[in-house]
C-alpha cells in the first residue's frame, strides 16, 4: 500500500521562495518530500553555481522555469532554473534570497512511508541524502 500525499500552494510577492518552502515543510511534519512541479516569477535571484563557494544574485525580472529537490524537517536540497527578459538561463543551487515577483505556483508530493535525513557519508564534504525506511 502506498502512503502517499499531494500538496499544492501559492506563494505571493514578496516571499522568499527557500524560506517560504523550509516552513511550509515544518508546519507540514514532511519527512520526506519532493518538488513536483514549480512556476512563477521572481525581483531577485540568489544561485549558487556548481562547484563555487558563494551564491551569485542579481535583480530584475525572472521566470520560474523550473525547481527540482527534495524536502524533509532535517533539510532541504534544491536546485533552480530561471530565464531572464532576454531568454537567458541560469540555474543552480537555491539559496535564501530568491524573491517571489508575481507567484510562485508549488506542487509537492510526500511518502509517509519513508524519511529523508542530510548526512556526513565520508564520499563528499557535504551532507547528503540518507533514505530511511521502517
Amino acid at each position: 500500500m502506498h502512503n502517499n500525499l499531494t500538496h499544492a500552494l501559492r506563494l505571493k510577492p514578496n516571499e522568499d521562495l527557500k524560506l517560504s518552502l523550509q516552513n511550509f515543510v515544518l508546519v507540514n511534519n514532511i519527512q520526506a518530500g519532493w518538488i513536483v512541479t514549480c512556476v512563477g516569477s521572481l525581483t531577485q535571484y540568489n544561485i549558487r553555481f556548481a562547484n563555487k563557494p558563494n551564491g551569485s544574485n542579481g535583480k530584475g525580472y525572472f521566470e520560474i522555469l523550473s525547481l527540482a529537490g527534495t524536502l524533509s524537517v532535517n533539510g532541504c536540497h534544491l536546485h533552480i532554473c530561471i530565464a531572464d527578459s532576454e531568454g537567458k538561463t541560469i540555474g543552480g543551487h537555491l539559496l535564501d534570497g530568491c524573491i517571489i515577483y508575481t507567484t510562485a505556483e508549488i506542487v509537492i508530493a510526500e511518502s509517509k512511508e519513508i524519511s529523508f535525513n542530510r548526512e556526513h557519508d565520508g564520499t563528499t564534504e557535504w551532507k547528503e541524502l540518507l533514505i530511511k525506511r521502517p
